[in-house]
């Protein structure tokens, strides 16, 4: 990055995720984050990367401006708008769980409720697997354990209801089973059970590719599943056995100039395939949090440095002093290889600054700072 004289400091992972966190609090008041006005995983990522570095600050403005965003959409009696037919309105309770600690105030429990009930009324397989979306009938996406799986674990952890956490369990194990491809260790972003939708390979019903972000929410969710889970729940070999393996993966289709990741992970030699932020951020978070947990050992700590600092060279100051977060794809569904290459790509989308925070503060844990 140049140097100029309106540049923060930007010499710790700490430095880099505030000044993230930064950029956005300048340009939108909590409620217009886009989509402005909504319960919505793109800030529910964003705003729950703020909170960790509230976590290692102990800076306010890293919890009001959270707090702002939630008390903005959820009315002091716990009502609130959310899409009720898709696991992606569930993300952004994970804010609810730290105001609930810190504030006290009745509505986030009411809020937290009311998104754990949403796992009575999905849709799901005829094996229990939720749909990702009503509009995606029979169909398992890798976004969604992340999505869903990590809020409700810590409903059980947080509040105390058993059966969360199994339930959660047995919606990772249906992914790994159906989504796994043995030859590189990778999981397809989508499978459908039905066979049915355009994608759908005719024996497996996976879609075709590895796409950067899905996998992304996939590791995180694994990590972060180990957060959660008691020491003594059998479960956790379960989990470390399936990190350990993905993470290994990963780190074999890292890119060796840059310490990026492609869009596509495993077509990295395709001309039209191009370095994505937002997956290589994720990937960074997983493998710190799966050396963090013991899962995988110091051989994998070169690759999460080598990611982090590759995000670091290509994120650069805009004229203002703001950090910007470039190569960003927007969100996609699931589709062939021309589908995700020719996605837009995008400046401080909400999904690749969330993710650049988390990464940088998981680093910084991995650095002995945290």
């Amino acid at each position: 990055m140049s140097n100029s004289s309106t540049q923060p400091t930007l010499n710790t992972p700490l430095a880099y995720a505030k000044a993230a966190c930064d950029a956005l609090i300048a340009k939108y008041r909590p409620e217009q984050l886009p989509p402005e006005n909504r319960w919505h995983y793109h800030q529910g990522i964003f705003l729950y990367g703020m909170l960790k570095v509230w976590e290692q600050t102990g800076e306010e403005l890293y919890l009001n401006y959270p707090k702002e965003y939630v008390d903005k959409l959820v009315d002091e009696l716990g009502n609130f708008y959310f899409a009720r037919d898709e696991l992606d309105a569930i993300m952004p309770g994970l804010l609810l769980f730290t105001l609930d600690r810190q504030f006290g105030e009745g509505r986030y429990r009411i809020a937290a409720d009311k998104l754990r009930q949403l796992f009575r009324t999905l849709n799901r397989t005829s094996e229990g697997g939720f749909w990702h979306k009503d509009k995606y009938p029979y169909q398992m996406w890798l976004d969604g354990l992340y999505m869903g799986g990590v809020f409700a674990m810590k409903y059980e952890t947080h509040y105390g209801e058993r059966g969360l956490i199994d339930m959660v369990l047995h919606q990772e194990s249906l992914m790994r089973r159906h989504m796994t491809d043995e030859r590189t260790g990778l999981l397809y972003h989508a499978w459908d059970e039905s066979r049915q939708f355009p994608w759908a390979n005719p024996d497996t019903g996976c879609s075709p590719e590895f796409w950067g972000r899905s996998l992304g929410w996939y590791g995180m969710a694994l990590a972060d599943f180990l957060d959660e889970m008691p020491e003594s729940h059998p479960g956790r070999a379960d989990i470390a056995a399936a990190l350990k393996p993905f993470v290994h993966a990963l780190i074999r289709y890292q890119d060796e100039a840059s310490g990026l990741w492609y869009q596509v992970v495993d077509k990295g030699d395709q001309p039209d395939n191009w370095l994505e932020t937002s997956c290589t951020s994720l990937f960074v978070y997983t493998i710190a949090k799966a050396i963090k947990h013991g899962v995988v050992g110091d051989e994998c700590r070169e690759a999460a440095i080598k990611g982090y600092e590759g995000l670091t060279k290509r994120v650069r100051l805009d004229d203002s002093g703001h950090l910007v977060v470039p190569d960003i794809c927007i969100g996609t569904s699931a589709g062939d290889y021309v589908n995700y290459v020719t996605r837009p790509v995008s400046e401080n989308d909400l999904h690749g600054v969330g993710a650049f925070v988390l990464a940088c503060v998981e680093v910084h844990k991995l650095q002995g700072q945290g």
